[in-house]
């Protein structure tokens, strides 16, 4: 796929100012924020950052192949993007643009069960590289017919999350009444109101539902009523045996998300999973943990070679990719960086930031003469 970069907006930075002054503050917040004082968000990618990279000049030049082969499918390149709730809310149409942008340029695209698009669209638009992020419901019949609808829609990949087993307390979202139920407050429709494009793209393009799960919400209900309804209805907490099922239900390969230790990765691994995507939420559950790149570590030296290992939060920029693909990632994905990218320009938000990640990352490949993705951990410089 060809490159389209604006050149007014090539940095990732540049994306969430312009996104920062173009959808409402309460959006802007549920998307850049974290939890408590938002300590871990920051950590994330400051530690990424503290990771460096050695170049070989003498070396013979090659052009680099960024290709990956993950979980049994070949990509274009080694990082993908993340799965963010509501993100129909952030800026409306936001799914089908980021879908179709993994389906235009060969990435992985992962649809939460809480986005604003359907299963059916999603893997339409994406070319089979939609994966499906579950949060695990509690009655059976509706956890089946998900995974019935995913399986049907053709996404290769079911992801488990794991690392929600409470909400994070996140105080701007409080403050701006985004819990369930939402709050449309004085203050958010002076928001709406200072951001016309926003309002206007949002009215032509309707208010964000839960898509995929629009067939088993009952019609009429108020808001109040949806929240107890999402209440009722979802079980963050995991357990051991229900992984086991949704092993025994997902015909797929199957990753589980969330997990930071090596006692939960041995634990995945004993019952049969394909992967797992090191990750703490982006920070937003728990601001007194690891970054994920430290959690990382210990993971890829004990079982690369048992599982697909994957990572996301903190991961921003093309060199953020490559320190994290340097440090034993099979593949990086990025949420943050695709919505500053969309709420930012609109229908070519996607393709702008997956040009813009690949130019990056294709430059650091160059600079350290480095020939393909498998081989970027000799250029890593270990910590003595």
């Amino acid at each position: 796929m060809e490159e389209y970069i604006n050149p007014n907006y090539a940095e990732i930075e540049m994306l969430r100012q312009r996104a920062k002054k173009r959808i409402p503050r309460f959006a802007f917040e549920y998307l850049d924020g974290g939890c408590n004082s938002e300590i871990n968000i920051k950590r994330n990618t400051d530690e990424i950052r503290d990771l460096q990279l050695k170049p070989y000049y003498l070396d013979k030049y090659v052009t680099p192949d960024l290709g990956v082969e993950v979980l049994g499918q070949k990509y274009d390149l080694p990082f993908g993007i993340s799965p963010i709730g509501l993100q129909g809310m952030m800026w409306p149409g936001a799914s089908e643009i980021l879908a179709k942008a993994a389906g235009d340029y060969n990435i992985p695209f992962i649809l939460s069960t809480v986005g604003t698009a359907t299963i059916e669209k999603v893997g339409e638009l994406a070319q089979g590289n939609a994966w499906f992020q579950l949060y695990n419901p509690k009655e059976e019949s509706l956890r089946d017919d998900l995974l019935k609808r995913a399986e049907a829609a053709g996404y290769p990949v079911l992801v488990i999350l794991a690392d929600v087993p409470t909400f994070g307390y996140r105080s701007k979202e409080i403050k701006n009444g985004l819990a369930i139920p939402p709050k449309m407050t004085l203050s958010n429709m002076l928001q709406v109101m200072s951001r016309p494009n926003w309002a206007v793209s949002t009215l032509f393009h309707g208010i964000p539902e839960f898509k995929t799960l629009k067939p088993y919400i009952p019609k009429g209900l108020n808001l109040k009523h949806l929240g107890m309804f999402m209440d009722k209805t979802f079980d963050g907490r995991l357990s051991l045996e229900k992984v086991k099922e949704l092993r025994d239900k997902w015909k797929g390969k199957l990753v589980i998300k969330g997990l930071t230790t090596t006692e939960d990765v041995e634990k995945a691994i004993s019952i049969g999973l394909d992967g797992v995507m090191v990750s703490n939420h982006g920070g937003r559950q728990l601001d007194n943990g690891e970054s994920t790149i430290k959690s990382l570590n210990p993971i890829v030296e004990k079982y690369k070679n048992d599982i697909t290992i994957l990572m996301d939060s903190g991961v921003r920029t093309g060199p953020d990719i490559a320190c994290t693909l340097a440090s034993g990632a099979e593949m990086a994905f990025l949420g943050r960086s695709f919505m500053y990218g969309v709420s930012a320009l609109g229908k070519n938000g996607g393709k702008h930031t997956v040009s813009v990640l690949r130019k990056q990352l294709t430059q650091v490949f160059n600079q350290v003469c480095c020939p393909n993705v498998s081989s970027l951990s000799n250029h890593l410089i270990q910590e003595n």
